[in-house]
């Protein structure tokens, strides 16, 4: 368990440089799952981790070394380290777990506080906001209702029939994949372990790219989806005065990198499907190092138990 141990608080390191070539490489629903599963997974490494590196030191105390009928020291480091390293990794852990909870409990709250922005709660996908700014987004709904699609009267102006299409099959589509969830995911995942911080920009990508894969599907016209992206995140940033702030929650098809979006969707960049196998591999290869680490640590920990309570393992 010395070594196996650190594996989990390591690997997540090893993966944002293939995060960042996933979402151009792969599909991009392929790259949402992939990047889902790889940040939950390697959080949960990482908290179990921690965990693990708690009991050795706790053990050392009197009342958890009775309480386990420890008739011999649980770990073969010295209480001079054990314990103090049991501590950091304690107030890790508890930092962790309030992280989390903190960050679930902003979402659940946003979703309540931001469920109906227009003060009008007619049930309709659809509403219009009558404000010269260009703006839309896609509002998720709480628990048991459904989202909104919130547009302003300055973007309908701004794109022509065949675009507005477009857009607001953009925003339905994050509404029908429940898109916000995985942000919320990758959001929770990134509070257990600093590194997983940089797969929330290449999760917003791919969520984004497969929104404007929708759009395309949709209207039939990949090129009148890529227009309608990019006349909607020019009009919103060239437009006069100050964007009223969009909820939280909100996302928006004007969001994102938006010209290697519309390259995307243009067929303008270069597909390079070994490098997509190859940032798969890498990630898939991390969980799953990083999940044997986690078990061959607790198989050795519950071995340790075991031997310090005089039974034979």
């Amino acid at each position: 368990m010395i070594y196996a141990v650190w594996i989990p608080l390591l690997v997540p390191f090893l993966v944002v440089p293939a995060a960042r070539r996933l979402a151009d490489a792969l599909s991009p629903r392929r790259a949402v799952r992939l990047l889902t599963a790889t940040g939950a997974g390697l959080a949960l490494c990482a908290v179990c981790a921690l965990a693990l590196l708690v009991v050795p030191g706790a053990a050392r105390l009197s009342a958890v070394s009775a309480a386990g009928e420890f008739v011999r020291p649980l770990a073969d480091a010295e209480p001079a380290l054990a314990v103090p390293l049991a501590a950091a990794a304690l107030v890790l852990l508890l930092g962790c777990a309030a992280a989390v909870t903190r960050a679930a409990r902003r979402h659940w709250t946003q979703l309540h506080r931001d469920a109906d922005p227009v003060g009008l709660d007619d049930g309709s996908e659809l509403a219009v906001l009558r404000d010269a700014r260009p703006d839309a987004y896609a509002l998720p709904g709480r628990p048991g209702r459904p989202g909104r699609i919130v547009v302003t009267t300055g973007m309908l102006e701004a794109l022509d029939p065949g675009e507005r299409e477009a857009l607001l099959a953009h925003e339905r589509a994050h509404l029908a994949g429940r898109h916000h969830l995985y942000l919320v995911a990758a959001e929770l995942s990134a509070r257990c372990h600093p590194a997983l911080r940089a797969l929330r920009a290449p999760m917003g990508y791919a969520l984004e790219r497969c929104a404007d894969e929708a759009a395309a599907q949709a209207v039939g016209d990949r090129a009148v989806a890529a227009r309608a992206i990019g006349r909607a995140a020019l009009a919103a940033r060239t437009a006069g005065g100050r964007a009223a702030p969009r909820p939280a929650p909100a996302l928006a098809a004007a969001a994102g990198p938006v010209p290697r979006r519309v390259a995307a969707l243009l067929g303008r960049t270069a597909a390079h499907p070994r490098i997509g196998r190859a940032a798969a591999a890498t990630l898939v290869a991390c969980l799953a190092v990083s999940g044997a680490a986690a078990l061959d640590a607790t198989h050795d920990l519950h071995s340790g138990i075991e031997t310090a309570q005089g039974e034979t393992p």
